[in-house]
């Protein structure tokens, strides 16, 4: 990112969000990006997913400017380079495990050879390869998260976006999914996390404060 600014138009107000940022996240790293309410952490986080444009400066994702594209072409970078987890899960709730981490695949022209095989491979990683005939309602909220990472990992992206991935996880749940993405960057990914909690923070390999627009530290 080189010189990111974001602003809203609220009526005749306009409010300026991020005013200039300057990040580089190389490939294999694990980030977190941590701020209080208001610091701009959502918008960047915003930007980062390719859920948003910048009102000015560059982006480059995968070596791919994304910071000027049409909402096509930016829904063609999100599934094909970045995996999301957020702490809502958002799975499907008639689907089951199985089928739901397949989800991201219907989208994709990118080929994954024997799908299901790869897929079964991921849920073994996750530690679910028990539970593939289950529906969201008959898993406990920490299995439901790891779905989520799985079906984010199912088409093999650049970018894993994990926003508060544990907000809704009890606290020994919640260290069981960060030791989980602590595996997944050993293998390669490239993880970003956004949070508040700094014990959540301290699983990345490097902390990156924003407040009132800018990164400060």
């Amino acid at each position: 990112m080189e010189d990111i600014k974001k602003t809203y138009r609220m009526g005749e107000l306009e409010v300026e969000v991020l005013k200039g940022i300057n990040l580089r996240i190389g490939k294999g790293e694990f980030v977190a990006i941590m701020g209080p309410s208001g610091s701009g952490k959502t918008t960047l986080m915003n930007i980062l997913g390719c859920l948003d444009v910048p009102t000015s400066g560059r982006y480059l994702l995968a070596e791919k400017e994304v910071s000027r594209m049409t909402d096509d072409e930016l829904s063609v970078i999100r599934n094909k380079h970045i995996g999301f987890v957020f702490q809502n899960f958002y799975l499907l709730p008639h689907a089951t495990v199985l089928e739901n981490v397949l989800l991201p695949t219907l989208y994709t022209e990118k080929y994954i050879p024997s799908v299901e095989k790869h897929t079964t491979e991921i849920l073994r990683l996750v530690g679910l390869e028990d539970r593939i005939k289950f529906r969201p309602s008959q898993l406990s909220g920490g299995q439901q998260q790891r779905v989520a990472i799985a079906r984010a990992l199912v088409n093999d992206p650049s970018l894993l976006l994990a926003d508060e991935p544990s907000g809704q996880l009890d606290s020994k749940t919640a260290t069981e999914i960060m030791d989980l993405l602590k595996i997944m960057n050993e293998r390669g990914n490239t993880i970003v996390v956004i949070t508040h909690d700094p014990n959540i923070a301290a699983y990345a390999k490097r902390v990156i404060q924003i407040r009132d627009g800018i990164i400060y530290e």
